[in-house]
């Protein structure tokens, strides 16, 4: 009986693990991309690249502001206001961009 139910453990323990790193592993999806009405135009890519990013950057940050456990005597609120500000800005940024394409065809260059 012995010699039957070792090996039909590891047997057992390594289709478990192996299903479950399979599961896993198909599992991921690729990141899915945002419905039409939200893609970003095709000058995105280029210049805008930057400011798409700074914009992730500031919403994990607001994220983890908000999740704070701590005030931080009053500096995590302030922090928190100056973050969504810059996100105003960004997103004005964006609307500028928009308004003025000619500012931002290949071969323009950028100012600060």
């Amino acid at each position: 009986m012995k010699r039957i139910v070792l090996p039909t453990a590891a047997l057992t323990m390594g289709l478990v693990l192996g299903a479950g790193t399979a599961t896993l592993t198909l599992g991921q999806q690729p990141p899915m991309e945002p419905p039409a009405a939200q893609q970003r135009p095709s000058m995105a890519q280029g210049k805008f690249q930057h400011i798409h990013s700074a914009e992730r950057a500031l919403q994990h940050a607001e994220g983890s502001l908000e999740k704070a456990a701590h005030h931080f005597g009053g500096h995590r609120a302030k922090a928190l206001q100056l973050v969504k500000q810059a996100e105003g800005e960004l997103k004005e940024a964006l609307a500028y961009a928009n308004a003025h394409p000619e500012e931002f065809k290949e071969g323009t260059p950028a100012s600060k």
